[in-house]
């Protein structure tokens, strides 16, 4: 396949997932966690689209809060791309355009295959010869949407019903449907339909001017934006940010609505693989290996007389004993005990967990928080101390910073420091310790080649995180 033709991957990955909680957090979101294996979904993604005679480098649209999480995975994968931040959330039709105007000004005859980070595709080599099989079409000026065959009547997807024949394995949408109820479903599923997967196929330009005919509110701004990229370089990463009031000038509207259900040039290939968009724990069940009794398992986890249930435990052992199709969740702040197939309830109470201030950190971050040197986790804390510890990556420093309200000692467990203190530098190895007095100026920088481990010990009359003052930052935090 020549250059020209290869097509250009676009990851949404700006989402975040409350109803995978308390393992999917407004922080740390499910598209990056391993949910099934050693990878990420978004990972994982990454290498569906890996082939670089299929496919171009990516072009990922996410958030301010992500651009690390997307920085890290991509390096990890060996995935050079684009990482276009989004400056609000605006659903899929304006970040769609956004790519795509983008897209369109390197290569006006551009096609773009469009995928959300969080889903599950159980073939690779299925994928991709699903997308070479529905090129022809896309180049042709058909706007392609992926349909899967369903394996039992969901009432949490939108169905697609193929219409005439177009090219191949190519068929035009008849209609699209909303997701119907139980007995509706069963009828979709015997007549023919497929699930809607909300990934497409198109070229650049034929997706501007159809989203120009019914959006163009839409389409104005993803112009507007593309005309005024502000490119970052932040440690060896480049960002290219949206600007915001640009953006912002966009209705908020999905692609399904925007363009899909309303064009002439809908079409749908159905695809031969399973898949999932891991929108609950009982699709996650679904899709993980299970043992005799039904089980999915992950984890230190025990289990008797337990059938048809997901249990998962990132870190205390956890037993489960004479329980059906639930699903147990247990991470290192929170553990979740609910019928497999909760999913709106599930939402519900995350957002009452939101509303009060006691319990809001527990809805939007992990206990490990992440941070674009390492991270960091509270191990115990009292009236006027905390004890935290901290992961500083290879070649990576903390911003140069003081506190008005607290002192710290810092204990290297692991690796070796170099600790700056009102611009003295000291090298601090395993078993050293280093003393930080309030209101120092004070940096931590890991020069090693391993992961740099320490144990620090806040003590003062404030510990929030917002105590602190930046003087220099290499991640543009300042």
């Amino acid at each position: 396949m020549a250059e020209k033709s290869r097509i250009v991957p676009v990851i949404l990955s700006g989402g975040a997932g409350t109803r995978l909680w308390p393992a999917s957090r407004e922080a740390y979101p499910k598209q990056f966690l391993p949910l099934l294996g050693e990878r990420s979904t978004f990972e994982e993604t990454l290498r569906r689209v890996a082939d670089p005679l299929v496919f171009a480098d990516p072009v990922v649209v996410t958030g301010e809060d992500f651009r690390f999480l997307v920085a890290d995975q991509l390096a990890r994968s060996g995935t050079a791309g684009r990482i276009v931040l989004e400056p609000m959330r605006r659903d899929s039709g304006p970040a769609i355009a956004v790519a795509a105007e983008l897209i369109v000004r390197a290569d006006p005859d551009a096609v773009m295959l469009v995928l959300a980070a969080d889903h599950l595709v159980s073939d690779a080599a299925a994928f991709a010869a699903t997308a070479q099989a529905g090129l022809a079409a896309a180049e042709a000026g058909a706007l392609v949407t992926f349909g899967i065959k369903p394996t039992h009547p969901a009432t949490g997807y939108g169905y697609i019903r193929p219409g005439d024949m177009m090219d191949g394995r190519v068929r035009m949408v008849a209609a699209f449907v909303e997701k119907p109820d139980e007995d509706r479903a069963r009828g979709f599923v015997a007549e023919g339909y497929l699930w809607n997967s909300g990934n497409f196929l198109f070229r650049a330009d034929v997706f501007l001017a159809e989203l120009a005919r019914f959006e163009p509110a839409i389409a104005a701004a993803a112009k507007a934006v593309a005309g005024s990229i502000a490119v970052d370089k932040a440690g060896n990463v480049t960002f290219e940010r949206i600007d915001r009031e640009a953006f912002a000038a966009s209705p908020a509207k999905s692609v399904d609505y925007a363009v899909m259900e309303r064009t002439d040039r809908a079409a749908v290939i159905e695809a031969d693989y399973a898949w999932s968009d891991l929108g609950s724990w009982e699709a996650l069940w679904d899709m993980a290996d299970k043992d005799e009794a039904g089980n999915a398992v992950r984890g230190a986890v025990s289990l008797s007389g337990t059938r048809n249930s997901y249990v998962a435990s990132d870190d205390i052992h956890t037993a489960v004993i004479g329980l059906d199709d639930v699903a147990v969740v247990a991470t290192k702040d929170a553990v979740l005990v609910a019928k497999r197939s909760v999913a709106a309830e599930l939402k519900g109470l995350v957002a009452d967990l939101r509303s009060l201030p006691e319990t809001r950190r527990l809805a939007d971050e992990h206990r490990q928080v992440l941070r674009p040197w390492g991270s960091y986790e509270s191990v115990d804390r009292g009236e006027r101390f905390q004890v935290k510890r901290i992961v500083v990556k290879p070649g990576a420093r903390l911003s140069l910073q003081k506190h008005f309200h607290r002192a710290e000692h810092w204990i290297v467990v692991k690796g070796t420091a170099t600790v700056e203190v009102d611009g003295k530098a000291t090298i601090v190895r395993e078993n050293e310790s280093a003393y930080i007095p309030l209101g120092a100026w004070h940096r931590l920088t890991n020069e090693g080649k391993i992961q740099l481990e320490l144990i620090e010990v806040q003590s003062g009359s404030y510990l929030g995180e917002d105590d602190i003052v930046r003087s220099e930052d290499d991640y543009k935090r300042v």
